[in-house]
C-alpha cells in the first residue's frame, strides 16, 4: 500500500519537464527584455553613455534585425515565407503595422532620455487600457462596464504614480504615452489585418517583413532631426561592440517572445511582464539610483492589482471558451454516434424484411 501511494503521489516526469521548460522560457524572456530596456537606457541617457539619438538607435536595431532575418530566410533556409503574403496583403496590412511599430519604438526609446526606468515601467501598465479601448473603438471587443471600471482603476493607479514621481517630465510622459497608444493600435491591427486573414508570422518572418518598413518610415525624420546633429559631431565613432551587442539582444528578444507565446501563451507573457516590471523598478532604485517614492509604489501597486485582475478575467474567459468548445465537440461526437447507430438499425431492419 505504501509503495502504491508513493508512486501515485509522484509527479509525472513529462509534466515536470513541461513545467520546468515553461519556467525556463519565462526566465529567458524576462532576462532579455530586462537587458534590452536597461541597455537602451544606458546608451540613450545623457548621464551614462550619452548618445541621445533614439531614431538612430531604432534604425540600427531594424537594420540588424532585417539583415539577420534575410540571412535566416534566404541563405540558411531556417524558415519558409508564408505563401499567403501577396503584394496586396503586404501593402494593405504589413506596411501600416510597420509604420505603427516604427513610431512605437521611436517614442519609447526617446522616453528613456527624459524618464527613469522605473517610472517608464509604471506608465507601461496602461497598455491593457489602451488595447481594450482601441479594441472597442475598432469593434473587436464589446464594451463592458465592469471591464471599463477595471481599466479606470489601472489608470487611477498610474495617475497616482505619476503624481508621486520625483523627476516628472511632461514631454517624456507624452512620448511614453504616445508609444503605448501606437503599440496598442499595432497589436489590434495585427488581429484585424493579419490574424483574421489566417496569416501568422513568427518573429523571423515578422522582422523580415516589418523591419524594412520601419527603416523606410524612420529615414525621413532621421534625416530632418538627427542626421544634421550627427554630422556635426565629428568626434563620434561608431562602437560596434556596444551597438552590435545591443542589436543582438533586441533580435534575441523577438525570438524569446515567439518562444514564450508559442510554448505557453500570451497570457503567460502578460503575467511574466508584471514580474519583470517589479524587477526593473527594484533594479532602477538599487543600482541606477533612480528615486522611487512611496507615492510611486502605492500608485503602481493599485495599477498592478488592476492588471492582475484583468489577467485573471482573461484567463477565466479563455477557460470558459475552451469548456464551451469541448462541450460543442462532445455534442457533435454524440450526435454522430447516434446517427451511425440509427443507420445501423435501419440497415438491420431492411435485412430482416428482405429475409
Amino acid at each position: 500500500m505504501g509503495k502504491g501511494a508513493s508512486s501515485s503521489s509522484s509527479i509525472n516526469p513529462t509534466i515536470l519537464k513541461n513545467i520546468l521548460l515553461s519556467y525556463a522560457y519565462v526566465a529567458i524572456w524576462i532576462f532579455l527584455s530586462f537587458s534590452v530596456i536597461v541597455y537602451n537606457k544606458y546608451i540613450l541617457d545623457r548621464k551614462m553613455y550619452n548618445w541621445p539619438f533614439p531614431i538612430s538607435l531604432t534604425m540600427i536595431h531594424m537594420l540588424f534585425c532585417s539583415s539577420l532575418a534575410f540571412l535566416l530566410v534566404h541563405v540558411f533556409r531556417f524558415v519558409d515565407l508564408p505563401s499567403s503574403m501577396t503584394r496586396e496583403v503586404y501593402l494593405n496590412s504589413v506596411v501600416p503595422i510597420g509604420a505603427l511599430y516604427s513610431l512605437s519604438l521611436w517614442l519609447s526609446n526617446s522616453a528613456y532620455i527624459y524618464l527613469s526606468v522605473s517610472f517608464i515601467q509604471m506608465l507601461k501598465a496602461l497598455m491593457p487600457v489602451a488595447v481594450y479601448s482601441i479594441s472597442v473603438l475598432f469593434r473587436k471587443e464589446s464594451f463592458r462596464s465592469d471591464t471599463m471600471a477595471n481599466m479606470l482603476s489601472i489608470s487611477f493607479g498610474v495617475a497616482i504614480a505619476a503624481y508621486g514621481e520625483a523627476r516628472f517630465d511632461s514631454w517624456g510622459v507624452a512620448l511614453q504615452l504616445g508609444a503605448v497608444a501606437f503599440e496598442a493600435t499595432r497589436l489590434v491591427l495585427i488581429q484585424i489585418l493579419l490574424t483574421s486573414k489566417g496569416i501568422s508570422l513568427n518573429p523571423i518572418t515578422s522582422l523580415y517583413y516589418v523591419a524594412p518598413c520601419c527603416l523606410v518610415f524612420l529615414f525621413v525624420p532621421w534625416v530632418l532631426v538627427e542626421f544634421p546633429v550627427l554630422r556635426e559631431t565629428s568626434s563620434f565613432r561608431f562602437d560596434f561592440v556596444v551597438f552590435g551587442t545591443n542589436s543582438l539582444c533586441a533580435f534575441a528578444l523577438n525570438l524569446a517572445v515567439f518562444l514564450l507565446i508559442g510554448k505557453t501563451s500570451a497570457l503567460t507573457m502578460n503575467v511574466a511582464g508584471v514580474v519583470k516590471d517589479w524587477l526593473l523598478i527594484a533594479f532602477s532604485w538599487s543600482v541606477i539610483r533612480d528615486m522611487v517614492t512611496t507615492v510611486n509604489l502605492v500608485g503602481y501597486g493599485l495599477a498592478f492589482l488592476g492588471v492582475a485582475y484583468y489577467n485573471h478575467s482573461k484567463l477565466q474567459t479563455m477557460k470558459a471558451k475552451e469548456a464551451q468548445k469541448k462541450s460543442a465537440q462532445a455534442d457533435e461526437e454524440e450526435g454522430r454516434l447516434l446517427s451511425e447507430e440509427r443507420e445501423g438499425e435501419g440497415i438491420g431492419r431492411k435485412s430482416d424484411s428482405q429475409a
